[in-house]
């Protein structure tokens, strides 16, 4: 009579977390990568990612957030999960499965001299290990959606803005062009921003602009339209 077979017969699943962090850099969008430094892949440019610390992460946010920190020295403001990723074939450690958060922060907030750190262009991207250049895909594709009708490019900008920057941000994010008194009509629907009262910011061609910033409702979570921004 066979043997029935035990969990002893299986390997274990490999079981990580990886965060697509996407920035701003010249008016186009850029993701986060890190030089990977050891095997598989060593030396290739990759997602910030690691092990679920069982002991450690109490939830795959938790897991995410500690990632996220240890190896860019970031703690967004918000971190969202994309989807989760696994099968046999996407690493050759094993059978593994990903569960893939992103998050969105300013220029200025990263720490361009972390050792491994680059920024690609994500029209342009390097070899990637894995399937993370399929992830980067989908996590641009989940932003510039949700970007049609929410605050979610908030969140690469800093505490301080004018409207005509904020606009320029999002065209840059979806990639076309938004048309000015629809996007102003859906910033008020929005009721996100609050004026700093007796701050202006000047422009050589144009009267002073004024300068807005999140409200803290709204710095966590997101402020939703029923309608796209050129709607």
């Amino acid at each position: 009579m066979p043997k029935p077979n035990t969990d002893a017969d299986y390997p274990s699943v490999i079981c990580t977390v990886d965060v697509v962090l996407l920035t701003l850099k010249g008016q186009s969008l850029h993701v986060v990568l890190l030089r990977r430094k050891s095997e598989p892949f060593m030396g290739l440019p990759a997602l910030p990612g690691g092990f679920v610390h069982t002991q450690e992460d109490a939830t795959a946010w938790d897991a995410a957030t500690r990632v996220l920190r240890e190896k860019t020295g970031i703690v967004s403001p918000y971190l969202e999960q994309l989807a989760s990723y696994s099968g046999a074939e996407r690493d050759p450690r094993g059978w593994s499965v990903s569960l893939v958060y992103y998050a969105l922060v300013p220029l200025e907030a990263l720490s361009l001299q972390t050792e491994g750190l680059l920024l690609a262009p994500v029209a342009k991207l390097p070899k990637l290990p894995f399937d993370h250049r399929r992830i980067v895909d989908e996590a641009v594709a989940r932003v510039r959606s949700k970007s049609q009708y929410s605050s979610l490019p908030v969140y690469l900008c800093q505490d301080r803005i004018t409207l005509p920057r904020l606009q320029a941000v999002y065209e840059a994010v979806l990639g076309e062009p938004i048309n000015k008194v629809s996007f102003r009509r859906k910033m008020d629907e929005m009721g996100m921003l609050e004026p700093v009262e007796g701050e202006l910011e000047g422009g050589a061609a144009h009267r002073p602009a004024q300068v807005y910033r999140l409200k803290k409702a709204y710095r966590k979570e997101l402020s939703v339209v029923t309608r796209g921004l050129n709607s």
